[in-house]
């Protein structure tokens, strides 16, 4: 399969499984990314999106507007 077809097809994919709020605002459940992302169990998928949590926590961001429902928020060591 060439370049051009695996990502038109994660293109497809990804919007198969795209949410939009009453806002218009789109937004993705992180379990039905999982297998698109390459991830098998929740547990490794977790790490990752606490990691991109506290990425987002360092630019000054507000965790809560991208990361709703998350669970295990990171700790900080202050």
């Amino acid at each position: 399969m060439t370049e051009e077809i695996i990502i038109n097809s994660l293109n497809k994919d990804f919007e198969n499984i795209k949410k939009v709020d009453e806002n218009g605002v789109e937004y993705w459940y992180a379990r039905e990314l999982m297998p698109l992302l390459g991830y098998e169990k929740w547990q490794n998928a977790e790490e990752v999106i606490a990691r991109a949590a506290k990425a987002c926590m360092n630019s000054g961001q507000v965790v809560d507007y991208h990361f709703t429902g998350f669970s295990k928020m990171v700790e900080r060591n202050n």
